[in-house]
């Protein structure tokens, strides 16, 4: 037969179970739960939602420059739609629940300067009129084009070299800008390596 617990102090069961309560109250009192009924925590951002939260439309392209509208400084920006029963502040700083037909942010995408040469015509030019110089002159560059008409294209060599370095995309107008390409089509990127690259060691077996 068990011996009686002493009086004047608590079983081992109610001091477990005393135990239990005070870490369920510490932790709905600091936990997202307690946080949230208290008011304590602030809202999430629009534009802080993870991805699959959100869906961004594709940006209302130009048919003049075949670049998006509104591109400024190389930056356009397209409208983003939080998910139905999503909660968060949109770019007015207003908390909205949102049911997928609200704009919540303006994403920020990168677009091109462009500044009315197109791709297409530099490439047709240099393929048929290069060895007179056109390509040149009609990029900006009119000592390269009259040196080529002079010379009909360095005897045929310098239109071929100039055919390949423009195709390739390497060169293009004389004034920095890029060409007019379909915003949907072929168009080539430089890749570089700076001291901000990262390279990964490659293992070989």
């Amino acid at each position: 037969m068990a011996a009686p617990w002493p009086l004047g102090q608590t079983a081992p069961e109610t001091v477990v179970v005393h135990l239990l309560g005070f870490l369920w109250f510490v932790s709905v009192t600091t936990g997202p739960w307690g946080a949230a009924a208290a008011g304590g925590e602030e809202t999430l951002k629009c534009e802080d939602l993870k991805v699959g939260q959100y869906i961004c439309k594709d940006p209302k392209i130009n048919d003049a420059t075949q670049e998006p509208v509104n591109c400024t400084n190389y930056t356009a920006h397209v409208p983003c739609f939080p998910a139905p029963n999503i909660t968060c502040k949109d770019f007015s700083g207003n908390e909205t629940h949102f049911t997928g037909n609200e704009v919540g942010f303006l994403k920020p995408i990168s677009c091109r300067n462009v500044n009315g040469y197109s791709y297409k015509v530099a490439v047709a030019l240099s393929l048929f009129l290069g060895w007179l110089g056109a390509d040149r002159f009609y990029l900006g560059y009119p000592a390269l084009g009259l040196l080529k008409f002079c010379t009909v294209g360095f005897c045929g060599i310098g239109s071929l070299i100039d055919f390949i370095l423009i195709s390739m995309q390497i060169v293009g107008p004389s004034d920095g800008s890029s060409y007019i390409i379909d915003y949907y089509g072929t168009r080539l990127i430089r890749l570089s390596i700076t001291n901000e690259t990262f390279r990964k060691t490659q293992l070989y077996p």
